[in-house]
């Protein structure tokens, strides 16, 4: 099994990959976030199965490169961490790691998980092109065009301009049309925060965006959950 370890100490790196040789996986150390996203791009060798992500990186926080990983790959990822804090590991799970470890750990214990989130069956995920004409970077949503390098939408050819979080909450919801994102899970990914207070803020630009497109059912409340991102017909 193939494995991403992303950890900036030397050291603990070098023990950990030790162990993991020992039960037989093939193991990458990446020292950086953007170390471990390059090594994570479809031309970088075989897929992994697994991402050990530590927190502290010395160029970008951990949760940075999780939410980057979650837009781009169903890679499983086990953050593996000295934050042992209740919020962290909240924000964590919500921005999609598959399992939150604390250090120290047993390793016997870290073993057991990598192995049972790898046993996962993977998610379908309707990403960048997938949605419409297969270019990259490009999702199509009925006469929605969202350009994600440029961060620009159109709608029937028409530009719109949306603020900074409008085109993320935008583009979160069109990684996985017709799937419900939770408000907390939409808040960790948007405004990398917690639910406390921002509930409001997230109504507010729910209702902004579904004005400034024209298009009221785009984005559908499920109530007492969060909202989904429904394909509009071409008219």
């Amino acid at each position: 099994m193939r494995l991403l370890l992303v950890e900036d100490d030397d050291r603990v790196a070098a023990a950990l990959s030790a162990v993991l040789a020992r039960h037989g996986f093939d193991v990458v150390h990446a020292r950086s976030g953007e170390e471990a996203l390059r090594a994570l791009l479809p031309d970088g060798g075989p897929p992994f199965a697994v991402v050990l992500l530590d927190l502290g990186l010395p160029d970008q926080d951990g949760f940075e490169v999780c939410s980057r990983i979650r837009r781009s790959t169903d890679t499983r990822v086990i953050m593996v961490t000295a934050r042992a804090d209740v919020r962290s590991r909240i924000h964590g799970l919500n921005l999609g790691a598959d399992d939150y470890v604390v250090k120290p750990y047993d390793t016997g214990e870290l073993l057991a998980r990598i192995h049972a989130v790898s046993r996962r069956p993977p998610e379908t995920r309707t990403a960048a092109g997938a949605a419409g004409d297969g270019v990259p970077g490009q999702v199509r949503l009925g006469p929605v065009a969202i350009e994600l390098p440029t961060r620009q939408v159109a709608v029937d050819g028409a530009a719109v301009a949306l603020t900074r979080k409008e085109f993320d909450l935008l583009a979160l919801l069109a990684q996985r049309p017709g799937v419900v994102f939770r408000r907390e899970q939409i808040i960790s990914e948007v405004w990398r925060t917690s639910w406390e207070g921002t509930g409001r803020t997230l109504e507010v630009h729910v209702a902004s965006l579904r004005a400034k497109l024209g298009l009221p059912t785009l984005i559908e409340t499920v109530r007492g959950v969060g909202y989904r991102l429904v394909v509009p017909a071409v008219g």
